[in-house]
C-alpha cells in the first residue's frame, strides 16, 4: 500500500474544482487517469520533474473507484484529506446541514484507538 499515493491522489483533486466534479461523475475514469497522468508527478514542481514507479494498489485503486472512503482509511488515507473531498462531492446530496460528516462519521465508528497508521 502507499498511503503517500492515496493522500497524493485525495489532495491534488480536492484542490481542483474541475477533478472533483469528473471524479464525482466518472469516479473509475478518473482514477485510471490520474494514475496514467498525474501519480508520477512531484507536488508543486513546475520544472517537469516526474518518478516513474508510483501505481496504485488494485486494492487502493478499487476503494478509490468506488468513493469507499472506509477502506481508503482502513488503508492509511489520512481522514482531513477524504473529509475534505468528500464533503465537496457529496456533501450537496444531503438536505440537513452537517449530515454527510454526521455519515462519515457513522462509518468510521467501527474504528479505535489505535486508529491506522497515517504517516506518510
Amino acid at each position: 500500500m502507499s498511503r503517500y499515493l492515496l493522500n497524493k491522489f485525495l489532495y491534488t483533486v480536492d484542490r481542483d474544482p474541475e477533478l472533483v466534479e469528473r471524479y464525482r461523475d466518472d469516479p473509475r475514469g478518473t482514477v485510471t487517469w490520474w494514475e496514467a497522468e498525474r501519480a508520477n508527478e512531484l507536488l508543486n514542481s513546475h520544472a517537469g520533474e516526474a518518478s516513474t514507479w508510483l501505481r496504485f494498489e488494485e486494492a487502493e485503486r478499487e476503494a478509490l473507484a468506488t468513493h469507499d472512503y472506509v477502506r481508503l482509511f482502513a488503508f492509511g488515507a489520512h481522514p482531513f484529506l477524504t473529509l475534505t473531498l468528500f464533503i465537496a462531492m457529496f456533501e450537496r446530496d444531503y438536505d440537513e446541514p452537517l449530515a454527510f460528516q454526521k455519515e462519515y462519521a457513522a462509518r468510521l465508528s467501527s474504528f479505535h484507538l489505535p486508529y491506522p497508521d497515517i504517516a506518510t
